[in-house]
């Protein structure tokens, strides 16, 4: 499967003056293991894999009371592989399993800094929030990688035609052709029952997109290794409880009226202290995406941002579905009912994230509130999503009244367009991966 972080594999590949270890986050089966492989076997010479959870005797090397370079010599011997031989690169797996092992890459960056090394590992972002040795800053490239986004998504059932379409309607502000609108806004609901997790959407692509014969145990099975992984890295059982209690109430903290997270939707007795350490821990993880509140959205955005005030999405669109156990004939005929909005969100703010932006929203102290606003070339934009063809906003009206954006963003079923009076672009729910 083709994967955009290809590219930024390529640009570290290709910096020959400051080059650092690679690390390479994200949520669990995302597929940070098939594209780095397949980046070293397709970009180096000479490629030797290490998973430290196969392997005891590296993972022990870097226990021992050794100095740096006697246990680099070491390293060479076990391995038998010369990390030092040009065109040549080590990729450690599950490095999370060795703290010592994560500190020692400060020493490949000072005094190895020709050595190629990639790393990664399961719930590492965990893992590098509760070190007990030091962590490298600075002496390491942290590279994030999210679930496949709706363009990947294309990529894979061989839509590339499709994007350029996409990408030429909304660079230009026209309009598709209706029937390959309607044929786009179809893939993006098959896009909402699989998400973008690479092994469920591979399974779309052999069984040719026939939805009947979709087998969504893939999702649930993934989300149950979430938490069989958890138990690894959590301190007892009270905190996997409630770590378990917070994820699974976000569906039902969407669709509250509010729609901010509140702690009394986990259970009437739940309170912000006994709850930050499990919403550290889901963070980072990646299995939440934390959307801040701003009242003033002004440059820059994390200034002005309410603490106490947010919303939480969850990493992959396909795994909420999953959660709330929505039929897959529903989602394709479009009969969501009332979690319609909270899916769109969700879907939305996934395929942001994947585009490298910070999530925040915009909300007064009366009733208007603004989806999501986005930093760009062009300042602050506020982005409202519509999960249907009915965009009517009066709280985008009343953000654009008062803070006089240079463009907003509508992002609905309606094709593309720009209208010059209001200075609203419109963008489809398929093109939500061009936004930049």
């Amino acid at each position: 499967m083709k994967r955009k972080i290809y590219s930024k594999l390529l640009e570290w590949k290709n910096n020959t003056k400051n080059i650092k270890p690679l690390m390479v986050l994200g949520v669990r089966q995302a597929g940070k293991t098939y594209i780095i492989e397949e980046f070293c076997k397709n970009e180096y010479k000479n490629y030797m894999y290490v998973n430290l959870l196969e392997n005891d005797t590296v993972k022990n090397l870097y226990d021992l009371d050794l100095d740096s370079n006697e246990k680099y010599l070491r390293l060479k011997a076990i391995l038998k592989f010369d990390l030092d031989k040009e065109d040549s690169i080590l990729f450690i797996d599950e490095i999370q399993e060795s703290e010592k092992l994560i500190s020692e890459l400060k020493y490949f960056c000072e005094k190895h800094n020709n050595v190629r090394i990639v790393c990664a590992g399961s719930l590492l972002g965990v893992k590098l929030k509760r070190l007990k040795s030091s962590f490298p800053v600075g002496k390491v490239k942290l590279l994030k990688l999210y679930p496949m986004d709706f363009e990947e998504f294309l990529m894979s059932m061989g839509e590339d035609y499709l994007i350029e379409c996409i990408k030429d309607c909304y660079n230009n502000n026209k309009s598709m052709t209706e029937s390959i609108h309607n044929k786009a806004l179809s893939l993006y609901r098959t896009y909402l029952i699989t998400g973008g997790m690479p092994e469920s959407i591979q399974n779309m692509v052999d069984i040719k997109g026939d939805y009947i014969n979709y087998d969504t145990t893939i999702v649930n099975d993934i989300l149950e290794s979430y938490f069989n992984d958890m138990n690894k890295y959590v301190t007892n059982d009270v905190e996997a409880l409630r770590i378990k209690r917070l994820y699974n109430s976000l569906p039902s903290q969407l669709s509250n009226v509010s729609k901010k997270f509140q702690y009394s939707n986990i259970s009437k007795d739940a309170r912000a202290r006994d709850y930050a350490t499990s919403l550290d821990w889901l963070e980072a993880s990646n299995m939440v995406i934390k959307c801040k509140c701003v009242k003033n959205p002004e440059i820059p955005l994390e200034g002005f941002v309410d603490d106490d005030t947010f919303k939480l999405y969850l990493s992959d669109i396909g795994v909420l579905n999953n959660i709330i156990k929505i039929r897959v004939e529903d989602i394709l005929t479009d009969n969501i009912s009332l979690y319609k909005g909270i899916m769109i969100e969700n879907y939305v703010a996934n395929q942001l994230l994947c585009n490298g932006f910070d999530l925040y929203y915009w909300k007064n102290d009366a009733t208007a509130e603004i989806d999501f606003l986005i930093y760009t070339k062009d300042g602050i934009v506020p982005v409202e999503v519509k999960a249907g063809d009915n965009t009517q906003s009066k709280s985008l009206n009343v953000y654009n009244n008062s803070y006089e954006p240079k463009y907003s963003i509508r992002i609905s079923t309606k094709d593309f367009g720009y209208n010059e009076k209001t200075r609203i672009k419109s963008i489809p729910l398929y093109a939500v991966f061009m936004i930049k």
